[in-house]
């Protein structure tokens, strides 16, 4: 392309839809900027070496500036420029010198350095970020390229569909899943073809897991201060492009087209064996960060709009992050661009869900977090993300940001309660009977209000974010120093234990101890009430060594250890999840009662190991904790569920409640299964167990 061969001028064309969209022999441009005088859309060649042409787009019209470039098409290479106040103390930031990058954009190209002819402001100026650099930094910015347009995702058309009370997550990350696995071809580990490669799938249908949660995989940037050190952010919690798919994770190579194709067929080949693919989104900050940080697409359209910014100095951006920047979802807008992006990867992509990180931001008014804001009432009624899975990660680091159990809808929740609660019961016997059966049984104090189910309780033991499963067995404090930060990040006092040594150790009967724990603490999650959320490698042992914080590790501290995973707790794990699929009582998605009401619901009551049912007395006795519970689903007679728990060092004997019962599971694994017969019926130390009524 030459500048010959580009059109002499823009025609006004139409103020939707935004971005670039290759329609009626050319390109037709929109973009909104509240606040913007002029913006400017500027072509380059091919590569986005050398700018080509700049054109004056139409508008305002209502905030949007648009224009429609005849005779060109999909392929087109281009960024923006907008003219308008540099005001920071008024929040106006706006420096033309910055080619910036369309929020809208499909496709992306170049690399990314840090560099600072990217900041609006001249880095050692007396006025600091109150400054104004004049230095273009074209040459070296990411552009967008115009997309040919695609036709609704294959993906879409098998999709599974699962029900929220059939759904067992598994939280996994793209690349760590595959990057060692001896199954999956050396091309293809860490990729999205390698998620979707007949061995990993195996492993998924071992388990018997419905829903993958992926770790980000939209386009994201490292952060400056890793980006100096050489490190990364592994997990991918700094999105740019918010419609594109990270092509770090394509074995096709980098060029968007190819990455984008992979992605698609990844969803449609797990879609094909009833997996769905849940996708972590970060619409609460970018990686623009802080008024001291660059600026690369939304401060230089509109950093009033795009950003929340302090009330008192709006030359700040608040930080409800810890990230620097707060996405102002609020503004209509701004709430537009994340429901187009949500919109895009259902469509376009084929996924089924997503898992909005510090989901408070996007109810966050300005009296603070509203479950009845704008955002969540526009995404309640969008008929296109009316299929899909919305979960939240109910907290953000601002003022009044922790709101589990507050969010609206069909939202799911991750429920941190059940997390402390469960550990600590089985760790150290730190939480009691109470407590420990509330979490058992989906959190009602939390959950059981606005015509909500029990499947909005997302029950975990371990996410990316703290210690896997096998850490919080085996250390009592966190080791972090490998994160460069000296071990202050990561959470402090999780909860955990490491029963006699700390990390690994040849003590037969340490490691043994620790086997159990892990089984029961397994067994609870997958059988408890709500919905169960697997991270992927505490089903193999997969350790960190004790990091329980590595955003940053790209290596084999974070890449599943395939070859020393743990079959035989692989093994127990899919048999649990096939127990909980197979007893309705087990995945019941209402809220229990004393008694059955009628054929179609369920009744719970909870026992002392004497036999009898535990009075308000026993639900405060400290030095008790093994208990059980008997579930009656269906009028008399109805079918009935027991489950024994004993987190005590010692066997402690349970007399059942007269009926022919059959053990079906022992996280211990020192009972045979079958017929029950002993009584009473001694539950080993440190188990769970399941027992089913023989109606023969």
């Amino acid at each position: 392309m030459s500048p010959a061969s580009l059109p002499d001028r823009m025609l006004e064309g139409r103020h939707e839809p935004f971005g670039a969209l290759a329609r009626d022999g050319g390109v037709n441009f929109a973009v909104f900027s509240d606040h913007a005088e002029r913006i400017e859309l500027c072509v380059f060649e091919t590569s986005g070496a050398r700018e080509l042409r700049r054109y004056v787009l139409h508008g305002p019209h209502n905030g949007v500036f648009y224009g429609f470039l005849p005779g060109v098409g999909p392929g087109l290479v281009y960024g923006l420029r907008a003219h308008g106040p540099y005001r920071p103390h008024e929040g106006h930031r706006f420096n033309p010198h910055k080619l910036l990058l369309d929020p809208w954009a499909r496709e992306i190209i170049g690399q990314h350095h840090w560099r600072a002819e990217h900041r609006g402001y001249e880095p050692g100026h007396p006025q600091g970020a109150h400054s104004f650099d004049t230095r273009d930094n074209a040459a070296t910015a990411l552009k967008a390229r115009v997309q040919t347009p695609t036709g609704p995702a294959a993906g879409l058309l098998n999709a599974p569909r699962h029900l929220p009370s059939e759904l067992v997550l598994y939280e996994l990350h793209v690349k760590g899943f595959t990057k060692t696995h001896p199954g999956v071809p050396a091309p293809l580990r860490g990729t999205y073809a390698g998620l979707a490669h007949p061995a990993a799938i195996a492993h998924f249908k071992a388990l018997g897991v419905t829903t993958l949660s992926l770790l980000p995989v939209q386009y994201a940037l490292d952060e400056p201060a890793l980006a100096e050190r050489g490190a990364v952010n592994y997990w991918g919690y700094n999105t740019l492009g918010f419609f594109c798919p990270n092509p770090r994770y394509a074995s096709a190579g980098s060029d968007p087209v190819a990455v984008a194709d992979e992605f698609r067929q990844m969803v449609a080949t797990l879609h094909d064996h009833g997996l769905e693919v849940v996708l972590d989104v970060v619409y609460n900050h970018t990686p623009e960060g802080d008024e001291t940080g660059c600026t690369l697409s939304f401060r230089g359209l509109d950093n009033a709009s795009w950003y929340r910014l302090v009330a008192d100095d709006l030359s700040r951006t608040e930080n409800l992050t810890g990230c620097g920047n707060t996405v102002n979802v609020a503004h209509p807008r701004v709430t537009q661009f994340v429901l187009d992006s949500l919109r895009y990867w259902v469509q376009d992509m084929g996924v089924d869900g997503f898992r909005f990180d510090l989901a408070p931001v996007l109810g966050r008014t300005a009296h603070g977090f509203d479950p009845r804001a704008a955002f969540f009432t526009a995404l309640r009624q969008d008929p296109v993300l009316a299929r899909a899975h919305l979960i939240a990660e109910p907290w953000d680091a601002g003022y009044d940001g922790y709101q589990v159990g507050r969010f609206p809808g069909r939202f799911l929740e991750w429920n941190d309660k059940f997390r402390d609660s469960v550990r600590r019961y089985w760790l150290t016997r730190g939480t009691g009977r109470g407590e420990f059966a509330r979490r058992f049984t989906a959190s009602n104090d939390l959950f059981h209000h606005a015509q909500r189910r029990p499947s909005a309780s997302v029950n975990f033991i371990a996410v990316h974010d703290g210690f896997t499963l096998a850490d919080l067995t085996s250390y009592s404090r966190k080791h972090n120093r490998a994160n460069g930060e000296d071990n202050r990040d990561g959470r402090d006092n999780e909860p955990c234990a490491n029963f006699g040594v700390e990390g690994p150790t040849d003590d037969a009967a340490i490691v043994a101890l620790r086997g159990r724990v892990r089984r029961a603490l397994l067994a609870t999650l997958v059988l408890a009430q709500g919905t169960p959320m697997l991270c992927a490698g505490d089903d193999i042992g997969h350790t960190q060594g004790g990091n329980n914080n590595a955003y940053n590790q790209d290596n084999a501290s974070t890449w599943l250890a395939w070859d020393r995973a743990d079959h035989d707790l692989r093994a127990f794990v899919g048999r649990c999840v096939a127990l909980r699929r197979g007893d309705p009582a087990l995945r019941y998605d209402r809220w229990f009662t004393a008694t059955p009401q009628d054929e179609t619901h369920c009744g719970i009551v909870w026992l002392a190991p004497e036999g009898r049912e535990l009075q308000v007395d026993d639900w405060h006795d400290h030095d008790e904790h093994a208990f059980a519970c008997q579930i009656t689903c269906g009028a008399a007679p109805g079918r009935r569920l027991l489950l024994l728990f004993n987190p005590e060092a010692q066997a402690v004997d349970f007399h059942l409640p007269a009926r022919r019962w059959v053990l079906a599971l022992d996280s211990s694994g020192d009972l045979p299964d079958g017929a029950v017969s002993a009584a009473p019926l001694a539950a080993p130390a440190h188990s769970l167990l399941v027992l089913t009524e023989d109606m023969a």
